[in-house]
């Protein structure tokens, strides 16, 4: 597969999972719903962030490394938009059990930056 085929394929995904997390923003209600319209909001909500933030670290890598091959690029940008859309929903399921403190979103991210931290020393 092509980097030019995988990033359209990333974009037409990510456009998907945005217009999926409108429409259950939309027409879910997850007091009515249950657990399974908050399942589908966090599902949805990380997939966007996956694709949103992955698409903008390799547009932000391939900036700034001009010797490096955009192969690689790929794959570290998409654990990093991984990595972000995990903590992104951590902080949101935090949020829907009232548990979201400014120090708790401190912990996600410090773990989150460790978790990338030991993928990198590797």
């Amino acid at each position: 597969m092509t980097i030019r085929a995988y990033l359209w394929g990333m974009r037409i995904s990510t456009l998907v999972a945005v217009a999926c997390l409108g429409l259950i923003i939309r027409f879910i209600n997850p007091l009515k719903d249950g657990i399974l319209g908050q399942a589908l909001f966090y599902v949805s909500l990380f997939f966007s962030v996956t694709g949103l933030a992955t698409l903008f670290l390799f547009w932000l890598r391939r900036l700034f490394s001009k010797n490096e091959t955009a192969y690689l690029n790929v794959g570290i940008s998409f654990r990093q938009g991984v990595l972000v859309a995990l903590a992104v929903a951590a902080m949101f399921v935090l949020q829907s059990f009232r548990l979201l403190l400014w120090w708790d979103a401190g912990l996600v991210i410090v773990g989150t930056l460790l978790i990338e931290l030991w993928f990198l020393s590797k």
